[in-house]
């Protein structure tokens, strides 16, 4: 009788323990948790949510279906975002695509990266929400208000995707090239963010009670482990190479001069390509309808001039049907300082300023004389004038009379493009370096006495441009801007590149990102044992707490010999909200 009361004293006991415990698991002031749930799930009171049970799921079937969603916007969004970001290279392109199609300027590529990184820090934050409530054992439940935000990023990274891959899809190339700098530094961070998940990935699998569901939370985690670890067997940089194997930094042209400092193709931006060190200038000649070749490369003038002011009724006609008496009464450089075509500008001295509010269409035969008397290369695209024009036959033997003729320049300096004619323009001016611009076989290329070959960078390659180089065909990039692409063209062999930004990559003294074979290795292999041996500390550290306890739940209790306890724990979790 005496044992029979003892023990009913100890159940009772035992009851009052299980429900302060569960009264303090429900009003306890827990900050931490109480921020992360709150931010995630708005439920700020401790009485709102609720912990997960051990070898139960982490939510409810409906936030189980919605959270692949989070975690596919997350992958989406930093798809989008990495593109985007690396596609700075070519951001005036595209301001410039959508000035064709709106028809006034403005920084579009600026305003979608800030859209792009605002979207994933939301959706980052989120994600770290959960990662950090599932570390905690929390039960997920993600307010309305954020599965809208989640539609909205998701919606928003996939139809970008698309449509930039539909009328931009060159830009993939870009990506791909990326890799080829960034890949070493983005297989740390893939590495050390599996290290973080490791945490709520050990903790749910060691308190599930299905080796099934440990084997479906473990396995795909461990062969993405597995498949982070041996990646960088199949990596490829150009940039990992043995000290003294690379080559010499590659000259440096001036796209239409030096348009982040000077309005581009006037006489003020290619003075300012030469006074910081370019080795050539690069432009675009157009011819006026009574024969004077200038430099235009638009169609129309309207947006590097003000013909909206000069001539109003005229700003979609071509630019070659102008005469050069009208051409020169136009400003080629107050648009500049209004439109600010490069994010990335800078602030002008005020001399400056009023120099380029002073710039004037420019003719060839003056920019040829100014590269002759520096010593400069010139490569430019001849834009063949439109139907009815009196040149419209004889445009590249009118360009070669100014050459030749009126400019003075001497013909080596003459890196000749236009394809069109070749084998008279070898035999007016044999003096000319004749350049490509595409790829083509070698031999093809030595017939045609091709000595260099002027591509778009996204068709670079080092076996390529090892491949001319044995031939004595040397390679020119275009148009090469950020310091990280040029470091991978200096990295490949590439002999030159054609940039905006002389002012900027003259001042590389070495490639970025560069790095020997052996420091690779051992980057690797510290990343490597340094996560493994992280990861196996914290799975080890949750297997001794859920036994530690598991062990102080069981040791001295009656109830559990028999499986009371179990059945009591079931009668304790339906009890009503009152007692509970």
């Amino acid at each position: 009788m005496e044992a029979s009361s003892t023990s009913l004293k100890k159940i009772k006991f035992g009851k009052l323990k299980v429900v302060r415990r569960r009264l303090l698991q429900r009003y306890e002031h827990q900050p931490f948790i109480s921020c992360l749930a709150g931010f995630y799930s708005c439920r700020w009171k401790r009485y709102q949510r609720r912990r997960t049970e051990p070898g139960k799921c982490c939510c409810k079937t409906r936030e189980c279906v919605f959270f692949p969603l989070l975690v596919g916007a997350f992958c989406f969004s930093l798809v989008f975002l990495y593109m985007w970001g690396e596609a700075k290279n070519d951001y005036n392109n595209f301001d410039w695509y959508n000035y064709g199609n709106l028809g006034f300027w403005f920084l579009w590529s600026l305003v979608l990266l800030i859209v792009a990184a605002i979207l994933f820090m939301y959706i980052t934050l989120l994600l770290v929400l959960a990662m950090c409530l599932l570390a905690e054992g929390q039960q997920l439940y993600l307010h309305w208000s954020h599965k809208i935000g989640t539609f909205l990023v998701l919606g928003f990274s996939i139809t970008a995707i698309f449509i930039l891959s539909v009328l931009w899809g060159d830009q993939w190339k870009t990506v791909r090239l990326s890799f080829q700098i960034t890949a070493p530094y983005l297989h740390v961070g893939a590495i050390t963010i599996m290290v973080l998940l490791s945490w709520p990935m050990a903790l749910h699998a060691i308190r599930a009670d299905k080796k099934v569901v440990q084997v479906i939370i473990v396995g795909p985690y461990l062969a993405i482990l597995l498949f982070l670890f041996l990646i960088p067997l199949g990596m490829y940089s150009p940039c990992i190479r043995e000290v003294g194997t690379l080559g010499p930094k590659p000259a440096l042209i001036g796209h239409r001069g030096a348009p982040m400092l000077a309005p581009e193709n006037t006489e003020m931006s290619f003075q300012k390509t030469i006074e910081h060190g370019a080795d050539g200038l690069e432009t675009d000649v157009t011819i006026s309808y009574d024969g004077v070749p200038f430099l235009m490369h638009d169609s129309t003038l309207s947006r590097t001039t003000n013909i909206k002011e000069v001539y109003p009724n005229d700003t979609a006609q071509n630019a070659a049907l102008f005469s050069w008496d009208a051409l020169k009464e136009l400003n080629a450089g107050a648009w500049f300082l209004k439109d600010k075509p490069f994010s990335c500008m800078g602030s002008l001295s005020r001399a400056d300023q009023n120099q380029a509010m002073n710039q004037s269409i420019y003719k060839l035969s003056n920019f040829l004389r100014l590269a002759d008397s520096q010593n400069k290369l010139v490569i430019f695209d001849l834009y063949r004038p439109p139907e009815k024009h009196p040149y419209r036959n004889s445009w590249i033997n009118r360009t070669l009379e100014v050459i030749l003729n009126e400019s003075g320049i001497r013909p080596h300096l003459v890196l000749w493009l236009e394809s069109d004619m070749r084998s008279f323009v070898q035999s007016v001016a044999p003096g000319f370096q004749q350049t490509m611009g595409s790829k083509a076989p070698v031999e093809d290329l030595l017939m045609d006495n091709i000595v260099k070959l002027n591509l778009a960078y996204t068709e670079m390659s080092s076996e390529d441009i090892r491949k001319y180089a044995e031939a004595n065909i040397t390679t020119n990039f275009y148009v090469i801007n950020e310091p990280w692409l040029f470091s991978l063209a200096w990295c490949s062999g590439a002999h030159s590149v054609t940039t905006n930004a002389v002012h900027t990559l003259k001042n590389l003294s070495q490639p970025l990102f560069l790095m020997t074979p052996r420091q690779y290795n051992i980057m690797w292999i510290l990343t490597d044992l340094t996560s493994l041996l992280l990861i196996s500390l914290i799975f080890a550290l949750h297997w001794w707490r859920e036994r530690s306890f598991s062990c102080c739940a069981h040791e001295g209790d009656p109830m559990l010999e028999s499986g009371t306890y179990n059945k009591f724990r079931t009668e304790l979790s339906n009890m009503p909200t009152v007692i509970a």
